[in-house]
């Protein structure tokens, strides 16, 4: 079963998990992570939020901002992040003109730093070898 990512859009989330300052800055990103508060802590589900501030530029800056974090999160975090834990990733600046790749390892670091990564790594299901 393929892990889930759901989006983090109530503020009360945000402010949770930023009050619990366990974050990581990297140069394209910061990445802060919490404990969920899903009733189920087994669910195969991630949540993530993404914000940029103001501070990046325009409406246009921001929103390209956001995709290129939506993008890297959606390609990094269903096989490497740890489940149980809720994400919000902090555009940069640095979003904009950093290079894909550079973003993608900065993402990786930034869930190595938090506590975030996977300990346990995904195993396909396994296949019936006798037929029918």
């Amino acid at each position: 079963m393929a892990t889930r990512l759901d989006r983090l859009k109530q503020r009360a989330d945000f402010l949770r998990i930023a009050a619990l300052r366990r974050k990581w800055a990297a140069p394209g990103l910061i990445l802060q992570a919490a404990p969920g508060t899903e009733t189920d802590p087994q669910a195969d589900s991630l949540r993530v939020g993404f914000t940029v501030s103001k501070k990046v530029g325009n409406s246009v800056c921001r929103n390209r901002a956001k995709r290129r974090l939506r993008a890297a999160v959606d390609a990094i975090f269903p096989s490497q992040a740890a489940l149980g834990l809720d994400y919000v990733v902090i555009g940069r600046r640095e979003t904009l003109e950093r290079p894909y790749s550079l973003l993608l390892q900065d993402l990786q670091a930034a869930l190595k730093r938090v506590g975030g990564l996977r300990t346990v790594p995904e195993t396909p299901p396994k296949e019936t070898q006798g037929e029918a």
